[in-house]
């Protein structure tokens, strides 16, 4: 005996000229978390005491970040008298412009200046050339066995400074193949300086960023290696140039340990070497008047390469 099919019943379909109704709201924005929820922050007393506890942090920052920099402003104009009595007070009696003139001239910061100048400029000249090419090669041009490259100079990072102190004074004193000693020159104290994984992976990691369809258009049109790395890759390497900058010349103006090894010359020695020297036997308030005579180069120098590379992003890489 055969089933018969029950049919199922279907609901009536909608007439194809019904206009569809849609209901009109406004759309819920997504509340942004934090201490206060969106409510709180329409309250006026909550206002209030969100802009005070806002202010308030802003104010311990900037005293945290600024304070000591400040503080050695005023110290440095001060007279050591003053500045023992009460460290806090603002010139009690009177400002003393002298100490600066007394550390550049009697001192003779001026030399010390120079050579710190001289060690930073070509610290960064090296640093520059070394992390530039090497993140060229390893990101844009990868030859064979570029990862294995790549992960040997990550290496490195992991190797403690002071651990390869002595192997490098060793090659300083005797270079391999040339057999000169580049100890107590400026080639000496500036030149190790170029061996830094960090900014080869700093340089490295903004070159893997760019646009590739610019540097494949490029080697489309013909353009070589070299006219490739001059008049595509550099111009739109403005922001990581900066970075870079900036590491490489506040790392050579604050380096300590390495020049006081190979530059034993007392007149060949930076400011980070010779100050600590002359501590004991200056004023104090000239100390601390040669101190801020050497921390403006830095700052000014970090001031101006941040505004740089913030205004730089990848402008001028696309046009039209």
């Amino acid at each position: 005996m055969s089933a018969v099919p029950v049919p199922v019943p279907q609901e009536p379909a909608a007439p194809a000229s019904a206009p569809v109704r849609r209901r009109r709201g406004r759309t819920a924005e997504p509340e942004s978390r934090g201490i206060s929820s969106a409510y709180d922050r329409r309250v006026p007393g909550a206002r209030v005491v969100r802009a005070l506890v806002s202010g308030g942090l802003l104010v311990l920052l900037v005293v945290v970040a600024l304070g000591p920099i400040l503080w050695l402003a005023k110290s440095a104009v001060t007279p050591t008298q003053d500045t023992l009595r009460d460290p806090i007070a603002l010139w009690p009696h009177g400002i003393d412009w002298a100490n600066l003139r007394t550390a550049w001239v009697d001192i003779d910061l001026e030399r010390y200046f120079a050579n710190t100048v001289v060690i930073a400029i070509g610290s960064w000249a090296v640093q520059m050339l070394v992390a530039v090419t090497g993140g060229y090669v390893l990101s844009v041009l990868r030859p064979p066995g570029s990862r294995l490259l790549y992960g040997l100079v990550l290496g490195t990072m992991f190797v403690p400074a002071v651990v390869l102190l002595v192997p490098l004074y060793l090659t300083a004193l005797d270079v391999p193949l040339l057999h000169v000693s580049l100890v107590n020159t400026y080639w000496g104290a500036f030149l190790p300086a170029g061996a830094s994984a960090f900014n080869v992976a700093i340089v490295k990691r903004f070159f893997d960023n760019l646009p590739r369809e610019i540097i494949d258009a490029a080697r489309v049109d013909g353009c070589g290696d070299f006219r490739l790395f001059f008049s595509i890759v550099l111009p739109m390497s403005k922001p990581v140039l900066g970075v870079v900058s900036v590491f490489a010349v506040l790392a050579a103006w604050k380096d300590f340990i390495w020049p006081l090894v190979v530059l034993p010359d007392p007149a060949k020695q930076p400011l980070s070497v010779r100050l600590p020297r002359l501590a004991n036997v200056t004023e104090l308030d000239v100390l601390l008047a040669a101190l801020l005579i050497s921390c403006i180069v830095p700052i000014a120098f970090f001031l101006v390469f941040q505004r740089m590379f913030l205004r730089g992003g990848l402008e001028g890489a696309v046009k039209g």
